[in-house]
């Protein structure tokens, strides 16, 4: 599978490099591809770091602006036009998506995901990995959206919500039948 993972830029401490590392681990080890922003600083360095050790295959999708921090040594790195161009070419190329920790950015890429999901132009898995309860606030926000009639689907049809990177990965193997 191709996996695209939405994460965050930031150099952050262990609580969210370690399960990053591991996830990052397990997606190189299942023979996985990953797919992810392209940038070689922060969290997405960290897990572009895991997968390459473990032996996995890397594509990045930078942008134009962020190409200084694109990762040097990838087997495949796309150059985008703007952010808008970046978040469809990464889609694209996924079989499924990873949600991280992160800021703006990554939310913003969640919800895309999430509304292509909602309007049925996508039935990629998507999985939101709540590392140290990070995502516990959002979780409570589309519960209560779905409780009050703004999802047309079940939540459960749009995220899953993964506390630990193993279940994380075998959620999605399973949603795509991959042993």
């Amino acid at each position: 599978m191709n996996i695209c993972v939405f994460l965050s830029a930031a150099d952050l401490d262990e609580r969210y490099t370690r399960p990053a590392r591991e996830f990052a681990e397990l997606l190189a080890k299942g023979g996985h591809t990953l797919v992810w922003g392209g940038s070689d600083v922060g969290l997405m360095k960290v897990v572009a770091d895991g997968v390459q050790e473990a032996g996995g295959r890397l594509v990045g999708v930078s942008v134009r602006f962020l190409s200084a921090k694109a990762r040097p040594g990838v087997d495949e790195m796309i150059v985008a036009r703007d952010l808008a161009e970046r978040k469809k070419l990464l889609l694209e190329k996924a079989d499924a998506v990873v949600i991280m920790v992160g800021g703006t950015g990554t939310l913003d890429e969640a919800t895309e995901i999430l509304e292509l999901k909602k309007h049925g132009h996508t039935d990629k898995p998507v999985v939101l990995l709540n590392t140290a309860g990070f995502y516990d606030g959002l979780k409570e926000q589309f519960r209560r959206m779905e409780d009050e009639g703004f999802l047309p689907r079940p939540l459960t049809d749009l995220v899953f919500f993964a506390d630990e990177p193993v279940g994380a990965l075998a959620y999605l193997e399973e949603s795509r039948g991959v042993a």
